[in-house]
């Protein structure tokens, strides 16, 4: 794992893309975000509150939002994350896809910097949830995916309207939970289930931390744990027999003793199973306690419009990390996850393009009474002081010898990654499945079939692939046409209305392979 190239208790002001692109990889250990959901609809801050002047507009465009290095980044590496961007296109529409550009190119970069134990939870809702999902198993894998967990967040159902209602109420979003791979922290059993009189007499002793124990359940050396010998080594100096029960590797023995299940008191090895090793119960993917809602007259309101409750962070950031650990957010908006994060004795990281993101931050600290303004005098050597939030504009450098996305987009395609076959050489097995005909006016060309030339279902320039799907045969004039204005069906549909298409060319047009779907004229893109 690389060295962290960032300060604790940093937020960086401005596009989180930059940010992230300046971070060492495997550096976090846990990412708790709420990105924007793709509403299509604007977000303003209550006036007359912390968040005053907070909004922002949560709607995307094809032509208007999309940054072409976003692109070119995804067209370039990630084929699977750009087949979800082109799939949504034809299945939402362009506003989907620019969306979900934006969460892809920004997720890849989450990934590359989340440790290799480090997990990632996304806040979404279900405007774009379906979607979202799709493409984070592009991303992290479809097996690194963990949960998906429903959040009631508020007590009751959809507001009342005096017309009747044709859909459900809406009253859920949902974390997708994703980790990168199987070494993740995660203990979910975050709801006491033992009374205190029961907790006192099951583990009796209490040790130098307050953590109660016990030195007489064996549930970790039992018999059933299979034919292991006795210990029979020196370890830590502490010579054997031990105790009968013992049936430990000298692996696991070494790792319950940094566990602090094994001590060493009194020259004696003294096993102790800790009450935190039996308690809680999970609440399992249903969240709908009242303790996780943000009432309306809570004092943790700040009045910024997307924001959420902290006991509901809490429980992520408990159940995913261990105190000490490096929690991110990159959508920190009013400082939830940085707040809570403080609060469970995590380091942590935030980003928001919010100007007042870092006034927010002190500001919901000093309520928590966790930080108090530099020129203030306290006696407490556990608070904070405001000068020990880092306030950031410039992203980290990177020093563990990673490149820069400049660097990268300009170093030619590693040569030994698997590539797609050229999309001439498919000429053949193209003439097997379509037969020798022009898929863009029908004509048959079986008297000479090499006159048919290969050309890509939806233009590369609008984020085809040479993925054999993607292509198809077309003669000269209709390939000229088409060039990288049109796809394929947009191309068909042009020669329909203009007399190119006869109807008794039409049978020869193999409509049901995938990639010629939708579109029409392909939209223009900002330069």
């Amino acid at each position: 794992m690389a060295e962290p190239n960032f300060a604790n208790r940093t937020l960086y002001h401005g596009d989180n893309l930059d940010f992230l692109r300046g971070m060492n990889s495997g550096t976090v250990h846990l990412i708790a975000t709420d990105p924007p959901f793709n509403k299509s609809k604007d977000f303003p801050a209550t006036p007359d509150s912390l968040a005053a002047g907070a909004k922002f507009d949560d709607r995307w465009s094809w032509q208007d939002d999309l940054h072409d290095d976003w692109l070119i980044a995804i067209q370039r590496d990630y084929p699977e994350v750009l087949s979800v961007i082109n799939n949504a296109k034809l299945v939402y529409g362009y506003d989907m896809a620019a969306f979900l550009c934006f969460m892809g190119v920004r997720l890849l970069e989450m990934r590359r910097v989340l440790r290799d134990d480090g997990s990632i939870y996304l806040h979404i809702d279900h405007s774009a949830q379906a979607y979202v999902k799709f493409l984070m198993d592009a991303v992290f894998g479809r097996l690194n995916f963990r949960s998906q967990i429903a959040w009631r967040r508020n007590e009751s159902g959809a507001k009342g309207s005096q017309h009747k209602a044709n859909v459900w109420g809406n009253n859920v979003e949902y974390l997708l939970f994703y980790t990168k791979g199987n070494k993740a922290t995660f203990d979910p059993r975050i709801i006491p289930d033992m009374a205190e009189d029961d907790l006192k007499r099951k583990f009796p002793k209490v040790d130098e931390n307050g953590e109660r124990y016990n030195t007489k359940l064996t549930a970790w050396c039992q018999p059933s744990m299979g034919p292991r010998p006795n210990l029979c080594y020196p370890f830590h100096g502490i010579t054997p027999p031990y105790p009968s029960g013992w049936r430990l590797s000298p692996e696991r023995m070494e790792e319950e003793y940094r566990k602090g299940n094994i001590v060493i008191r009194d020259g004696k090895l003294e096993r102790r199973s800790y009450a935190r090793e039996y308690l809680g119960v999970s609440p399992g993917n249903l969240w709908t306690e009242a303790e996780l809602l943000l009432a309306a007259q809570s004092k943790e309101r700040t009045g910024y419009p997307t924001q959420k409750p902290l006991s509901l962070y809490e429980r992520i950031i408990s159940a995913s990390s261990k105190p000490g650990d490096i929690v991110l957010d990159p959508f920190c908006g009013c400082a939830t996850t940085p707040i809570a994060a403080e609060r469970l004795g995590r380091q942590w990281v935030g980003m928001d393009l919010w100007d007042q993101a870092h006034q927010m931050v002190l500001k919901r600290l000093a309520e928590e009474k966790l930080a108090v303004p530099d020129d203030v005098i306290t006696q407490n050597p556990h608070l904070l002081t405001f000068g020990s939030v880092i306030y950031a504009t410039t992203p980290p450098v990177r020093t563990d010898g990673g490149e820069t996305a400049a660097e990268h987009l300009a170093t030619p395609i590693n040569q030994e990654a698997p590539r797609l076959p050229a999309p001439r050489t498919q000429h053949g097995r193209l003439l097997d499945d379509t037969g020798a005909f022009c898929q863009g006016c029908g004509r048959d060309y079986s008297f000479d079939p090499r006159v048919l030339e290969v050309d890509h279902r939806q233009p590369k320039a609008d984020g085809g692939t040479d993925a054999y799907e993607n292509l198809t045969l077309l003669c000269p004039p209709c390939n000229k046409e088409k060039r990288d204005r049109l796809t394929l069906t947009g191309l068909q549909e042009f020669n329909r209305r203009n007399g190119y298409l006869k109807a008794g060319n039409e049978g020869n047009i193999k409509h049901g392979r995938a990639g010629g779907q939708g579109g029409g004229r392909r939209p223009r893109r900002r330069r």
